[in-house]
């Protein structure tokens, strides 16, 4: 299977200075989609400021993924091939 880079993506690590429990990584996908994940280790949950940053994101509309497993890393790049914006997502599998 081929990265979110391979189908034009660009996954970029996400800092936003005074503003604590913000996604670790921004997905910025072709077609002006953007996608913002949670990285953690297996198992690992949100902590409570996480999830409200999660959940007032959710409500301005924004996809935020958690991943915390190879599984969900692999899923979610298939999502954001789904998507198909602009024919640049492909669903194609390596």
């Amino acid at each position: 299977m081929g990265s979110v880079r391979e189908d034009g993506a660009q996954a970029l690590k996400f800092t936003s200075p005074g503003t604590a429990g913000m996604p670790d990584r921004i997905v910025l996908i072709p077609g002006g989609k953007i996608i913002f994940v949670e990285l953690k280790k297996p198992k690992q949950k949100l902590r409570p400021l996480q999830q409200k940053r999660k959940r007032d994101l959710e409500k301005m509309g924004f996809q935020v993924e958690v991943v915390d497993s190879i599984e969900r890393i692999e899923e979610v790049c298939r999502e954001i091939r789904a998507a198909q914006l602009s024919g640049v997502c492909d669903q194609r599998s390596d």
